[in-house]
This record gives C-alpha cells, sequence and structure tokens, in this order.
C-alpha cells in the first residue's frame, strides 16, 4: 500500500495564538490548515535559525563530497542514533538511524519490571567518515563506547561494542592511520582506538590537557593544515565554546573562547527539580515536584555550545552548535565562522563570538563576488503528520515501517502493536502511570506553536485501560479515555439520559491531578489535541467528539526543560493498564501537526507603513529633524515616527521614513551615527533579522553588528550592539507595529 503523508500547518488569529482556555480557542485553533512546516531557508539565499525547530542536541557534522551528515543524540528513544542528510547545510532530510533497538538484554532498555534508562541510554555521537565507511561512536549509560559502522549512510550498520570509559568524544582518524578520541571534562585525555573497533589500545590513555584551564567537554577533534583543533564547550561558571589547538595531538595546547553569550534572545527556562538528596522515580506525584527559577537577563548554560564545525563546498566554515530554546529542548542553528590569527571563530569580521540569526547560506558572497548557488527547494527535515495508512511488509524491521519523525519510548514489545487498516493499534500492558508505560510511540514536539490531534478509537478497551495523547516530560501529563467497570456499572443506569461507559480525563503530574468528565462516544472515538505554545513554555489538552467542535480540559500547564531525561516535550500515544493486567487496544490515526509560525513570508513588513518599537526602552523610534535616530513618547505616531522598509533583495533591506529621508551611518556607529539621508542610494543595507511574532533586528552588513538604543544612557540610536540580551531588553530588539 502506498504510503500516505499528510502535512498540516495552522494560520491562527493573534488572539488565538495566546491559547486562551476557552472553547472559543480550542475551536479557532482547527479553522484554517495549510502545508507548512518550519524550514530555515527562506527561499531567497537565507536561512533563518533555528534550523529545526524541534529537539536535535549534541549534533556532530561532517562532508564526504558534496553532502553534508548531521548525527545527532537519541537518549532512551528508539529507533535511535538519528542521522541526517544536506546539501547546503540548511534543508535536511532524516534518511537513516544507526540502530532499530538497544541489543543489551537488561529489562532497563526496555522499560521492564520498573527499570528504565530514562536520561540515560545513547548519547553524544560523533560521525566520521575514513577507510571507505561510516562510523558513528557514542556512549551508552554502564556499556561504555559504542561504534556503528557502515559502507552506506543508509546502513546496514554493524555495532562494535567497545566497552571502555570514554565518552562525550571526538573521533579523529589521522594521517598515518591512527584513531584517537578525545574525551572527559575539564582533565582532557586522548586515547588511541583500535582499528577493528574492539576497543582502546590499553596503556594509551594520556591526559593532554590538565584541569585549570577552563575546558569543558562535548570536544570535537579536528586536523586542519597539520594542527590539531579541539572544539570544546565549558558550563562552569557559564556557558562557552572553546578551541584548543597544538602541533601535536598529546599537546601542549593553547586554548581561546571562540563563542560566548549568542543565546538569540532566549533565557533559560525554569528546569523541573526534585527534593535535594532524593533519588526521583519517574512515578513520583507532583508533591515531589518543584520547578527552579530562571533569570530572563542571564546566559546561564542555555546558550549556543557543543557541535561540530565543518568547511562548505564553496570553502566557508561553519559551526553547527546546539541551543536550549525553552521547553522545546535543545536544537540546532548554523552559524557562520571566520578564521582570524589561525583561530575558527565563530561569527563574523568585526562581531567575532557572536552569530546572526538570519544569514546567507553557503556559496552566497554578499556584496562581493557571487559564487554559484545551488538552489533547493526549502523542505522541513520531518513529515510530522501520519495517517498509519502503510504496510509492514515492505520493511525488513517492524519499526523502519513507521513514519520516521516516530520514536518509541525505550525497546517496543513488537508482538504488541501493529498497524491495522490504516490504523496504528497499541495493545495495553499493565503500569500504574504514563511513564511506565510500554509501547508508547513518541514523536518531538514542533515549535514556536503547534497543535496536534489524533483520532482515537476506543471500543476495543477493556476495564482498567487508559489510552489517549500524552507529553512525555518530567514532569509528564496526558487527555485520554478511562475505561472502569465501576463507571460502566453507573453508566448502564444511567443509558436512559445517552451516557455511554467512558470517562474522559486530563491528568497533570505537575500537580498530580486530575479532570475527568463523562463523554459519550456514540461512534467509539474521540479527537484528542494538545495546544502548544513552547517559546512560552505552556500547553493545554482539547477534546472533540465530532472532529471539529473543540472543548479545552483542565489547566493551562506550564512546561520545563528538565535535566532528567534530557529531552523536551515530547507527543506520546499510548495505552495501558492501570489494573495490573493484560488489557485490550486502542487504534489512533489522522495523527496532524499543525504549525501557526511555519509560514514567515510575511514576517519582514514589506509595503506596510509602521513605527519601530525598542523592546529596551518601550518607546518608539522617531527620525530627529536635528538628523537623529531617538526615541519618542509611547503615544507619538507622528509621520517622523513612520517608517517603511525598502527591498534589497535576499532578505537585505533600508528603512525610509515617511519624510522622504532614509536610515544612514556614519563613522563607526557610535551613538548619535544612525542619521538619515535624502539619497536612497546612500541608504544603509541591513540584513534583517526575523525573531518572529514582529520582533526584529538589524545587521549591518559593513560592520556585522546591530542597530539599537541603550535603554539606560539616553543616547541616540548607534550601530555598535553586539547581539541580543536573553531577555530582549538591551535596546537591540526592536518590533514593528504596523500603522492602520
Amino acid at each position: 500500500m502506498k504510503k500516505m503523508m499528510m502535512m498540516a500547518a495552522l494560520m491562527l488569529t493573534t488572539s488565538a495564538v495566546t491559547l486562551a482556555q476557552s472553547e472559543m480557542t480550542a475551536n479557532a485553533l482547527g479553522a484554517q490548515k495549510t502545508t507548512m512546516s518550519w524550514t530555515a531557508d527562506n527561499g531567497n539565499g537565507t536561512f533563518t535559525n533555528p534550523l529545526f525547530y524541534d529537539e536535535f542536541s549534541d549534533p556532530d557534522v561532517i562532508r564526504v563530497g558534496d553532502d553534508y551528515y548531521l548525527a545527532g543524540t537519541t537518549m532512551h528513544a528508539v529507533p535511535g542514533l538519528v542521522i541526517l542528510h544536506s546539501k547546503d547545510l540548511v534543508n535536511w532530510e532524516n534518511i537513516a538511524y544507526c540502530f532499530d533497538r538497544f541489543d543489551f538484554p537488561e529489562d532497563r532498555f526496555a522499560l521492564k519490571n520498573h527499570q528504565e534508562i530514562y536520561g540515560q541510554g545513547i548519547w553524544a555521537p560523533c560521525i566520521r567518515y575514513a577507510n571507505g565507511q561510516f562510523y558513528v561512536f557514542s556512549n551508552v549509560n554502564g556499556k561504555g563506547l559504542q561504534c556503528y559502522t557502515a559502507k552506506d549512510i543508509h546502513g546496514p550498520w554493524t555495532h562494535h561494542n567497545m566497552q571502555g570509559n570514554i565518552y562525550d568524544l571526538g573521533v579523529l582518524f589521522d594521517d598515518d592511520g591512527k584513531i584517537y578520541a578525545i574525551h572527559k571534562y575539564g582533565e582532557v585525555h586522548c586515547t588511541e582506538l583500535k582499528p577493528d573497533m574492539s576497543g582502546p589500545v590499553e596503556g594509551t590513555d594520556r591526559v593532554i590537557i590538565p584541569e585549570g584551564n577552563g575546558i569543558g567537554e562535548g570536544h570535537h577533534v579536528y586536523k586542519i593544515d597539520g594542527m590539531y583543533y579541539l572544539i570544546s564547550t565549558d558550563y562552569s561558571p557559564n556557558g562557552r565554546t572553546l578551541c584548543s589547538r597544538s602541533k601535536s595531538i598529546w599537546g601542549p595546547y593553547e586554548t581561546r573562547v571562540i563563542q560566548a553569550d549568542e543565546t538569540y534572545g532566549y533565557h533559560g527556562v525554569g528546569r523541573t527539580t526534585v527534593p535535594r538528596g532524593t533519588k526521583y522515580r519517574i512515578g513520583e506525584d507532583g508533591t515531589k515536584f518543584g520547578v527552579m527559577s530562571a533569570s530572563p537577563d542571564a546566559t546561564g548554560c542555555d546558550n549556543a555550545h557543543q557541535g561540530g564545525i565543518v568547511q562548505a563546498t564553496d570553502g566557508s566554515w561553519w559551526a553547527l552548535f546546539m541551543q536550549d530554546f525553552h521547553s522545546i529542548g535543545r536544537t540546532v542553528c548554523l552559524m557562520p565562522m571566520t578564521w582570524e590569527d589561525g583561530w575558527p571563530m565563530v561569527g563574523l569580521k568585526g562581531n567575532l563570538g557572536r552569530a546572526p540569526r538570519t544569514w546567507f547560506k553557503p556559496g552566497l558572497e554578499v556584496r562581493g563576488e557571487r559564487q554559484e548557488v545551488r538552489d533547493y527547494q526549502p523542505h522541513a527535515p520531518y513529515v510530522r503528520s501520519d495517517d498509519f495508512n502503510y504496510s509492514l511488509t515492505s520493511h525488513p524491521s517492524p519499526l523502519t515501517s513507521l513514519n520516521p519523525i516516530w520514536q518509541w519510548n525505550h525497546n517496543p514489545d513488537d508482538k504488541m502493536w501493529s498497524l491495522k487498516g490504516g490504523r496504528l493499534r497499541i495493545l495495553s500492558q499493565p503500569a500504574e502511570q504514563l511513564m511506565w508505560a510500554r509501547n508508547t510511540l513518541t514523536q518531538r514536539v514542533i515549535g514556536p506553536k503547534s497543535v496536534a490531534t489524533v483520532e482515537l478509537y476506543v471500543k476495543g478497551m477493556k476495564d482498567g485501560d487508559v489510552c489517549g495523547l500524552g507529553n512525555i516530560n518530567v514532569p509528564c501529563s496526558w487527555i485520554g479515555i478511562v475505561k472502569d467497570h465501576q463507571i460502566k456499572s453507573q453508566g448502564e443506569r444511567s443509558k436512559s439520559q445517552g451516557e455511554n461507559l467512558y470517562t474522559l480525563r486530563c491528568f497533570e503530574q505537575m500537580t498530580n491531578d486530575t479532570v475527568s468528565v463523562p463523554v459519550g462516544l456514540p461512534h467509539g472515538k474521540i479527537w484528542l489535541r494538545c495546544i502548544g505554545d513552547y517559546d512560552d513554555n505552556q500547553a493545554q489538552y482539547a477534546y472533540s467528539t465530532d472532529g471539529q467542535n473543540f472543548q479545552t480540559l483542565g489547566r493551562m500547564m506550564p512546561l520545563t526543560y528538565q535535566l532528567i531525561t534530557f529531552q523536551g516535550s515530547r507527543h506520546a500515544l499510548f495505552a495501558f493498564n492501570v489494573k495490573g493486567k493484560q488489557g485490550g487496544y486502542a487504534e489512533f490515526d489522522n495523527f496532524t501537526v499543525e504549525e501557526p509560525c511555519a509560514d514567515r513570508s510575511q514576517n519582514i513588513p514589506y509595503g506596510k507603513t509602521f513605527r519601530i518599537i525598542n523592546k529596551g526602552t518601550g518607546r518608539p523610534a522617531v527620525a530627529l529633524k536635528h538628523g537623529v535616530l531617538h526615541d519618542t513618547r509611547a503615544d507619538d505616531k507622528s509621520p517622523l515616527t513612520q517608517f517603511k522598509v525598502i527591498d534589497r533583495g535576499q532578505g537585505m533591506v533600508s528603512l525610509q521614513c515617511a519624510d522622504g529621508r532614509f536610515v544612514k551611518v556614519y563613522g563607526d556607529g557610535l551613538p548619535g551615527d544612525v542619521r538619515f539621508t535624502a539619497d536612497g542610494n546612500e541608504a544603509e543595507i541591513f540584513l534583517w533579522q526575523d525573531y518572529l511574532d514582529h520582533d526584529f533586528m538589524l545587521l549591518s552588513l559593513k560592520n556585522h553588528r546591530y542597530i539599537g538604543k541603550s535603554p539606560t544612557t539616553g543616547s541616540s540610536y548607534s550601530m555598535d550592539f553586539a547581539g541580543p540580551d536573553p531577555a530582549r531588553r538591551n535596546g537591540a530588539v526592536l518590533q514593528w507595529e504596523e500603522m492602520k
């Protein structure tokens, strides 16, 4: 049967996006659909970070010929060790996993007998190509170093259990045939590996950078022009990226910070906590949870960090680093690099250490000689929506038959799930709580806002069964149907009133609270929905009995990113039995993910007249007759506060005031040097930086810094800001307000 996938994205009104707790909001979210999903490619030669607006942590990248490959962490989920492919570093597609399931026999890998590997599993991979084959190295907690090899990137992959205490590593295949692993935190070690991947070479482990040099972990090692480079990330006392270099793999090394403080205007999110000194169990109730406060002004360790670097086919260098994006988890940003005095610095000349959110794709040189640029159709890396209308028989493994966006929560029991009649069937197994439920199928949430909806068929349920749509996180939550014989007997006495034996329930582990309502399901199915505003760390559930009219259930739930499972929020399709027995089954169909922010084509206000509000001062910009760009009263809507964008192509713009003058920067961009000219040919050319929801920044293509105004000094606008602060209130982040 031909695989059919459905993509859906949602166009919402501003009021609907607020996710108000009302039936009106739940219905508005399903009112209008498009076919768009988030992609970084703007379609005009530029891209906007993040590359993916869903979780992809610990990225490592290589180029083989004209092809780029990106590997990332998958922790306890299977299939495991994801690999993406790209031709331009911007548009990616999921092409492989290194394994279908953990091939270790212990119960903990399969979520059996109250054993689990949440926050463990396999993580921090290193991908390399040498000797005519691909290698992916990674660590499995309690099992040591693992390696997967394949002649073809699509597989099949061979698993080598190398054991040894080597993790979070970088690997170098040196010119003399030796293979080195760089690993550990603070005190950096180098260990030689055996060519047959059977393990480390005994007696070769040496300290190459002693403790006390401010080095962190997550090392990526390269040999460039005869010099050895280590790219590392540190989180103590604050997040930053370092480079260490030496003429010998064994050192001595000198070190320099190559990136720091780049948050793209995202502050840390409150993390889930448990009482100090207690061992957390995933089945704990809400009395055990807390949420650690996070300062909106602090970078903490949430800024861009840990990842690989790569030279593009045009000779340019790029970093692919992960960054914490609130409750979504960690995802990947693409950052241009500049070589300075033999150091690979993140950023652009004039603003090293920071990186633009929007920049030109590899292969395009701006305001100079244009190089060849291959035109690839912008596309998302995954198909998220699924009608389950495909067959198991055409694939060697049942797990690989599913849309590759799906991953199971631990190893599944393949006898307890199936695809039947265009639906996913999950048989109910004993579990007292969602996080212990086997055969739970998950996929990462997509930001910044999205709505996931699924049809649930309940006629196969038996006594004690619970099934529905959940959020696998710590704490978890879900909305679903509960079948209980006690409830059934009450329903039998009320059949004349139309009751139908089912209870609809919303559960929130944060508070250990449930909201339950009786629900009539004459057709044996219900639509369940999760409405997520992940940039604002909140979500709410809704339901419908006709697929058209949705009503919310439960409160607007706070979301966190936490270091217990080291994962962000995940949608979950589940069925389990709370009475300790084998139950019936649930069937799922038409899982759709709708993305209201995926279409960014209107985010630059071409053809509009607007005011510019500085998010640091809260005041609009004004083109003073004196000739300087300053600010004014919040209620000033005079012509001198009104601007238009002049399209210069490829995301480049100039600003024109309503009185006809153009913004121009004189000198080095010190306060007062943002002035005006009557000559449009002299107008400053900026690269528009899209920060969504009408937030933006303007990047100078002369000095690679941003226009802004200090919220404290009273100075006029200048062109000397390095970037945004985490709270977007240092004066560099602006907001446009259309004039009607």
